[in-house]
């Protein structure tokens, strides 16, 4: 059997209830401790942590697209880190990773933008972090159905309402918080060029979350075998119309905007009317989420049979999945 942290983490209606409750104490325990302790060393703690995560998650993301400018001739050798506890019958793997020499170039070019980051917090070194915690995120997370994405993304709407409208906690760990947990987009890159530090910021919840609910309408429209793609493409057009009516509001009233306050209406609202004009609501509902595989996209699942080798991901979407791996029953196809 494969090790669960391998299969792809299925979010249910219950997860999807407790999300914001646990976000919100996760912020305000934030929030408090910038308040009771040094922003400088907790800043300087979670750089490190950001520096090593940030290295891994941005090496896994850009390796399938590596592997199309290694030459067939590339040496690539595999390499094997095993650890483990105990002897005999009652020994336990505790690490088991497969990687090739492919990976560790990805990983060079990675370390090269983590010690970047690192010495200058640049903001594009920032969004690089950014942009690889959020696919990862997208291809981890996965919903079940349309209702428990309509549970998750209602109860992070008011959470984002009340914590931008209501306190200025989300505004002011988004501002302390020196990590690449957001997205930053200079406002005076014109006049400073990529030295500017005038910043707008969207944080990667409101690109991880409903880029979930959108991957869910995506297997949506594939199990509906019809070759359209109509809710994934209302559901990308709608996150940014939500996105830009943010930007745009934000621009008129000069204060910090929740953007699932114009993102959750957006992506749920518009796939909505197309499902009701289509005659599809019923089907759109009772969809489950299940192992159907999606043409031509990475999935963690078909990692070799350890922790997972992200290089040979490229090798095995080109086999076309012909080596059958045993896979838990009911997992959701990973984006």
């Amino acid at each position: 059997a494969q090790n669960s942290s391998e299969m792809p983490e299925t979010i249910t209606s219950r997860d999807a209830a407790r999300f914001p409750i646990v976000a919100s104490c996760t912020l305000l325990g934030l929030y408090l401790f910038f308040k009771i302790f040094s922003q400088e060393y907790i800043n300087l703690l979670l750089s490190m942590y950001f520096f090593v995560l940030g290295i891994l998650a941005l090496s896994h993301t850009i390796s399938p697209m590596m592997n199309r400018f290694f030459p067939t001739s590339f040496p690539n050798k595999q390499y094997q880190l095993l650890f483990t506890q105990g002897s005999g019958d009652s020994k336990e793997e505790i690490v088991n990773y497969e990687f090739d020499t492919k990976d560790l170039v990805c990983l060079a070019l990675s370390s090269v933008v983590g010690v970047w980051y690192l010495l200058r917090k640049h903001w594009i070194a920032n969004n690089l972090f950014g942009l690889a915690f959020s696919l990862n995120g997208v291809e981890l997370l996965h919903l079940n159905n349309v209702s428990t994405g309509c549970i998750l993304l209602g109860g992070l709407f008011i959470y984002d309402v009340f914590w931008v409208f209501g306190t200025n906690v989300m505004v002011t760990v988004a501002k302390s918080f020196e990590a690449p947990i957001k997205l930053v987009f200079p406002q005076d890159l014109l006049e400073k060029g990529l030295e500017a530090d005038n910043f707008a910021m969207l944080g990667l919840g409101d690109i991880v979350i409903p880029g979930i609910f959108i991957a869910l309408l995506l297997r949506f429209d594939i199990s509906l075998k019809k070759n359209t793609h109509t809710y994934f493409y209302t559901s990308f057009v709608a996150y940014i119309f939500g996105l830009g009516l943010t930007i745009f509001i934000m621009h008129i009233f000069k204060h910090a905007q929740p953007a699932l306050l114009y993102l959750v209406p957006a992506c749920i609202g518009f796939p909505l009317l197309v499902a009701l004009a289509k005659g599809e609501v019923t089907e759109m509902f009772s969809y489950e989420s299940s192992a159907e595989i999606l043409p031509h996209t990475p999935r963690l699942t078909h990692f070799p049979t350890v922790s997972g080798s992200p290089a040979s991901l490229a090798d095995s979407m080109q086999q076309k999945l012909s080596c059958p791996r045993r896979r838990r029953q009911q997992s959701p196809s990973a984006m």
